[in-house]
């Protein structure tokens, strides 16, 4: 055996067919195949079953898999616990979030890193929560950071940063501009404008009018905080977003942010990962970086089996 061939292995039994693990670790399917062949001979039996939708584990490739995830992760364990970010000469971090934390949030982060580590590279890729996940589980993304609800399983981890207040958000013309409080049955049938059906912010949404009996009129659905707004300033109707999405139009005056005060509108600001491949050198670095701000970030390296 030899680790490269592990790793095809490793990939293969991830993504349950050679094609789907060629492609994601930009191999010819022939070339995985022959890894494959090779390793099987190796250890002289089988690995996997093929069939029509793709590969399955036969019992020894099961026990080869538990080994060479140990494996894979003993050896990204040693590689963070020696590495010393600030000598090497370059490394990525790939990071997914949600537009609203994309846009508003990370650039401010992602701006102080790179002060701090001026030869690393960072990715930023923005999607919708179920988007960000499905990324970071198929290892496109190191690490995401999303709002709000996550229907996922394990190896997806999630991990609370901070409880974001949603304030009503009022242009110029509106009647309630003016106010600082407002009740969540004052919403009902007012023009809103709202996230794409679906969505988790959508849902989540949803639930708590339902819950206070709440019927909005939905005036438009757009998929962008930055359009969202715009839509609100030009008098479309109000909408429900993250303080921080608002911060520079309140500096000028061209919305107002109004409080909820008999419902409660929060939701949690997260950072997700895949469990099965700890964080990288380069991505440690960067938690460690954000722990600064977040000092209970810290327990992902004190406690749990992510890192050494």
């Amino acid at each position: 055996m030899d680790f490269r061939k592990l790793e095809i292995f490793f990939v293969v039994t991830e993504e349950g067919s050679f094609s789907a693990a060629a492609e994601r670790l930009y191999l010819t399917q022939s070339a995985v195949s022959q890894h494959i062949k090779e390793l099987e001979a190796a250890l002289g039996t089988s690995l996997f079953k093929r069939g029509r939708r793709g590969v399955q584990c036969t019992p020894a490739g099961e026990i080869l898999r538990g080994y060479t995830q140990r494996i894979l992760r003993l050896l990204a364990e040693a590689e963070a616990a020696v590495t010393d970010v600030s000598q090497i000469s370059g490394g990525q971090i790939r990071i997914g979030a949600t537009p609203g934390i994309g846009t508003y949030v990370l650039p401010a982060w992602m701006q102080t890193f790179r002060r701090l580590y001026p030869h690393l590279t960072l990715s930023l890729v923005t999607d919708t929560t179920s988007g960000v996940a499905q990324r970071v589980r198929q290892q496109q993304l190191e690490i995401g950071f999303i709002e709000g609800e996550l229907e996922e399983t394990p190896p997806i981890q999630q991990f609370v940063l901070q409880t974001v207040e949603q304030v009503v958000v009022v242009g110029q013309q509106h009647p309630c501009y003016l106010r600082q409080h407002i009740s969540i049955r004052d919403l009902h049938q007012q023009p809103m404008v709202m996230r794409p059906v679906g969505t988790y912010t959508r849902r989540w949404l949803e639930a708590i009018f339902r819950q206070h009996q709440v019927i909005p009129h939905v005036a438009a659905e757009l998929d962008s905080p930055a359009a969202i707004k715009q839509a609100v300033i030009a008098g479309m109707g109000i909408t429900i977003l993250p303080r921080f999405d608002v911060q520079h139009e309140l500096e000028m005056g061209l919305v107002n942010a109004v409080t909820v005060t008999d419902a409660v509108m929060e939701r949690d600001l997260k950072l997700i990962w895949n469990s099965d491949h700890p964080f990288n050198p380069t991505t440690r670095a960067f938690l460690l970086f954000l722990s600064d701000q977040y000092p209970h970030l810290r327990e992902l390296f004190e406690f749990s089996n992510t890192s050494p």
